[in-house]
């Protein structure tokens, strides 16, 4: 099977919450990897750059009109990507140390990893919007 038709099964048969936490999951396992070579070279950088960037596209998306998640959770969103560009910033400087990025993106796909109440075999209980 051809890359192509593997990504469109997987695009027909993963949900936007799916996507998410997969997304999540490699962003955190490239700052996990990171760490743990403990050099603070390009690597290390480019890992807090995708993350910064899949940050700030999540607070964009957040940010635009047509999003139908929640105001509350939309303004969350918002104020951690936030606090992940400023933040990111301090670990490249070495001010900050990159564990707290590493427990945000793990705290948000422990949530992304939970069914929402009335959501039962992939059927969302409303309708979900890429966050």
């Amino acid at each position: 099977m051809s890359l192509k038709a593997y990504q469109n099964v997987q695009a027909r048969t993963e949900s936007p919450r799916e996507t998410e936490y997969r997304l999540f999951a490699q962003v955190t396992g490239a700052l996990i990897k990171a760490k743990e070579r403990g050099v603070k070279d390009g690597q290390f950088v480019d890992a807090l750059d995708w993350n910064r960037r899949m940050w700030s596209t999540f607070t964009t998306d957040c940010g635009l009109e047509g999003n139908r998640l929640p105001d509350e959770l939309r303004a969350k969103i918002i104020s951690i990507g936030i606090w992940v560009s400023k933040y990111t910033s301090e670990v490249i400087r070495a001010d900050g140390d990159i564990d707290a990025l590493i427990d945000v993106n793990r705290a948000i796909m422990e949530g992304l990893a939970t069914r929402p109440q009335g959501e039962r075999d992939g059927e969302p209980a409303s309708p979900v919007e890429s966050v």
